[in-house]
This record gives C-alpha cells, sequence and structure tokens, in this order.
C-alpha cells in the first residue's frame, strides 16, 4: 500500500496553484474550503489521496479527477463538481448536499450510504459503483444513469430512469416510490422487496428483473409493465392459480 504523507497548507496551495497533481497526499480531516474555492489553471486531479473527512464545501472542482481516493465521510456541501471523473476509491457516507455532479462519471466508487439531498445529478453517469442505502431522494435533474450498480435499501423516490436500458442493477429493498420507470427494460436486475407505491410503469420490459416474491396484493403495481409468464405464473400461484 502506498503511504500517504501529511501536506501544509503551503505545500498543497503551491500544488495547486501550479495545476500539478496531488498524489498520496494525506489530508484526511482537512478544511480545504478557502485553497479550492476557485478554479486552477487546469482541473484537479487527487491521485490515491486520503481526503477522510475532509471539508470541501463550495470547492471549484469543475472536471476535476479522483482516482483510487479515499473520501470516507468528506463534505462536498454546494461544490462545483460539474464533469468531474471518479475512478475507484471509496467515498462511504460523503455528502454531496446541494453540489452540482452534472455529467460526472463514478466508476467503480463505494458510494455506500452517500447523501445527494438537492444535488444536481443531470447526466451523471454510475458504473459498477456500491451504493448501498445511499440518499438520492431530493437529487434533482434528469438523465443520471446507472450501471451494473449495488443499490440495495437505496432511497430513489421520485427519480427518472425513464426509457434506460437497466442492466445489472441490485434494487434490493430499494425506494423507488414515485419513480418514472416509464420504457425501461430491465436486464439481470434484481427487485426483491422494493417500494414500488405510485411508480410508474407503463411500457417497462420487466421480464429480466427478479421481482422475488412479490405479493399479488401489490400486482396492480406493475400496472403498464411486461413481465414474463413465469412471473406471471409465480403471482397466480399465490392464488392457488396453476398456468399450465
Amino acid at each position: 500500500m502506498t503511504e500517504r504523507r501529511p501536506l501544509s497548507d503551503h505545500e498543497l496551495a503551491a500544488l495547486l496553484a501550479g495545476g500539478a497533481d496531488v498524489e498520496d497526499a494525506d489530508l484526511a480531516g482537512r478544511d480545504l474550503t478557502e485553497l479550492l474555492e476557485l478554479p486552477g489553471p487546469a482541473p484537479r486531479v487527487f491521485r490515491r489521496c486520503d481526503l477522510t473527512e475532509a471539508r470541501l464545501a463550495r470547492a471549484a472542482l469543475i472536471g476535476a479527477t479522483f482516482e483510487s481516493c479515499t473520501v470516507e465521510g468528506a463534505g462536498f456541501g454546494r461544490a462545483d463538481l460539474d464533469g468531474s471523473v471518479w475512478k475507484g476509491g471509496s467515498a462511504p457516507k460523503a455528502d454531496f448536499s446541494r453540489a452540482d455532479v452534472s455529467d460526472a462519471d463514478f466508476d467503480g466508487v463505494d458510494l455506500a450510504n452517500t447523501v445527494w439531498r438537492d444535488t444536481l445529478i443531470a447526466g451523471a453517469s454510475f458504473v459498477g459503483c456500491r451504493m448501498v442505502g445511499a440518499r438520492l431522494d431530493e437529487s434533482r435533474g434528469l438523465g443520471a444513469t446507472f450501471r451494473r450498480c449495488n443499490l440495495m435499501l437505496a432511497g430513489m423516490s421520485g427519480i427518472s430512469l425513464r426509457g434506460q436500458e437497466l442492466d445489472g442493477l441490485r434494487m434490493d429493498d430499494a425506494v423507488l416510490a414515485g419513480a418514472d420507470l416509464r420504457d425501461t427494460v430491465w436486464t439481470d436486475s434484481r427487485l426483491r422487496g422494493a417500494v414500488l407505491r405510485a411508480a410508474e410503469l407503463d411500457g417497462a420490459d420487466l421480464r429480466g428483473a427478479d421481482l422475488g416474491d412479490f405479493s399479488w396484493q401489490e400486482a396492480h403495481l406493475l400496472s403498464g409493465a411486461t413481465i414474463s409468464g413465469e412471473q406471471a405464473s409465480k403471482l397466480l400461484g399465490q392464488l392457488g392459480i396453476v398456468v399450465d
């Protein structure tokens, strides 16, 4: 494991002013608000840095790269992360409230229990991310995409995924109440125990989703969606009806 070294404010300021990459730095618990309040000469790059519980409120990080960084519990409130790139690393419990992450790319990042209250996520891409318990209920913006992500227990009430191909999503016990899921196509995904109250499913193809033991009492929640014969057989089987 690469050893991370502490940087003084002077050292860090010099790197940032010159547009240099910040690598293998121990910035845990630091208040970086003033150092990052203005854009640099080039998009910031943080590589293998420890930003655990660092404070980056209102940081100007347009197009910034975070590669293999530890960002647990960090605060990005009102930060401008438009077009930022996140490669690997972990950011559990990080707070992105009221930040702008439009068109950001998150690839293979641990985002468990992160908070996205009033966060602009328009056009953001999440691929291969662990997002267990992430709170996206109050996020804003259309066009965010999710592929091969673990979204178990995630709060996604009201989110719009309309018209998307949803591949490899694990949404066991996720809350999708009021979500716009119209015309979605699900493959290799799980919706076991997901809350679908008031979700819009017109034109949705759920044949590639594991619905688990979906009760017949809640079958009306699937109104407008296409399910497979096997899925229908399981629902009717709860009423003692055998589909041959």
